[in-house]
């Protein structure tokens, strides 16, 4: 609900600001993570989740009331509120994938995360309906409202899953210091490896995005109109996600593994932009850039979230938040600077499309042998760290 108006946020001054906007998203991310970090080392794991949640929540609240009662001229508040929401979507989503990884196992995983992330789907599909159908009659500062009462529900469905009867040691604290993240990633290939997968999807997404934040622009001038156009993207994206996950996930992770799982993505990357450097027109972009993001977030994003299941507790959190907010933003950020750089010597959207196409070969060679690790890990023994050997961590509850 809340993407869209980001989106014209982004753009209401205007594309060509876009990599200053992911500048300070990286800038903003790389102050939060220390900060999360502290909270996971001294919060009980079941309070990890409700306390950011409340935390976005009253955000959303103060945001409301600068947008409701004009304190802030709009201009001046959209910058902040990219940079702001660009942060929150990363940690609210990574915190709760950092939960189902501490509550599951691999096999459980496998079996569960494409219909858990369904969930996710399902919401991203009413949410733009929500955006598309009421930002015309009731306003964006209204939609701020009705995001931060969703949140605080999402508050209440989490705390049934992380509650002491259900896992035993989620009163505990995951200890540790505040870069523990940072060296979780720094000792480890596997985690390593994550990184690169990380910063190969945010790359190529980031040139997709920012060629149609250029279309958008030049399509259409009224903000409410651009937001309704995004929002009617983003539920095309969500209604085959959703389909896909609900029907086939759990099926072809556990059948084929995570190997063509983690594959769906890179090898979809590649075959769009082959087609967009062939074609670079608006409805072939448009059509790419909704494959590539169904197939992320329906097979890619909970075969990715499996990998996290076999890795110690405390990397679950921390590095794994690092991964998904810090590198995730730092490949936005090198994304959205190599755009720029490469329209500075005159390539457009043929040009882009053709760069992609090595880095999606590169990735597909990386997730490879991510599946292979984590497979043979999961397989040696419970509990066994791609790096760290059996006791790196405490083997996952058997809840499912």
């Amino acid at each position: 609900m809340l993407r869209p108006v980001r989106e014209e946020m982004g753009i209401a001054r205007g594309a060509e600001q876009l990599p200053w906007f992911f500048l300070g998203t990286f800038v903003a991310t790389l102050a939060a993570v220390p900060l999360y970090s502290w909270v996971v080392a001294r919060k009980p794991r079941r309070r990890i989740v409700p306390v950011v949640y409340h935390f976005a929540a009253a955000n959303l609240l103060l945001f409301w009331v600068l947008l409701r009662f004009g304190l802030v001229p709009r201009p001046a508040l959209a910058p902040v509120f990219f940079v702001w929401l660009s942060v929150f979507n990363l940690f609210v989503v990574s915190v709760f994938w950092s939960l189902m990884a501490d509550l599951f196992t691999p096999e459980q995983g496998k079996r569960l995360f494409g219909f858990i992330a369904a969930g996710g789907s399902a919401g991203g599909l009413l949410g733009p309906l929500v955006a598309a159908f009421l930002t015309r009659r009731i306003g964006q500062a209204q939609l701020l409202l009705l995001a931060a009462t969703l949140v605080e529900l999402a508050v209440v469905c989490v705390s049934q899953l992380a509650h002491p009867r259900t896992q035993r040691h989620a009163q505990a604290p995951i200890g540790g210091g505040i870069w523990a993240g940072f060296v979780g990633v720094a000792r480890s290939r596997f985690l390593q490896g994550i990184a690169g997968q990380t910063l190969a999807t945010t790359v190529t997404a980031t040139f997709l995005y920012l060629q149609q934040a250029r279309i958008v622009q030049a399509a259409a001038l009224d903000p409410a109109t651009r937001t309704m156009l995004f929002a009617r993207i983003d539920l095309c994206v969500n209604l085959v996600a959703l389909l896909v996950q609900a029907a086939g996930t759990g099926r072809l992770l556990a059948r084929a593994g995570l190997a063509v799982g983690l594959s769906v993505t890179p090898l979809c990357n590649a075959l769009g932009c082959a087609a967009l450097a062939l074609a670079p027109r608006f409805g072939v972009l448009m059509a790419v850039q909704a494959v590539r993001r169904a197939a992320h977030y329906a097979v890619e994003r909970p075969s990715r979230e499996v990998l996290f299941t076999v890795v110690p507790d405390e990397d679950k959190y921390k590095a794994k938040s690092f991964l998904d907010t810090f590198v995730y933003r730092g490949g936005d950020l090198l994304g959205s600077w190599a755009f720029r750089g490469l329209g500075a010597l005159g390539l457009a959207i043929r040009g882009t499309a053709l760069a992609a196409i090595p880095l999606s070969a590169a990735w597909l060679v990386l997730v490879l042998f991510l599946a292979r690790r984590a497979t043979l890990s999961a397989h040696e023994a419970p509990g066994v760290s791609p790096d760290r050997g059996a006791g790196g961590r405490e083997p996952a509850a058997p809840v499912a």
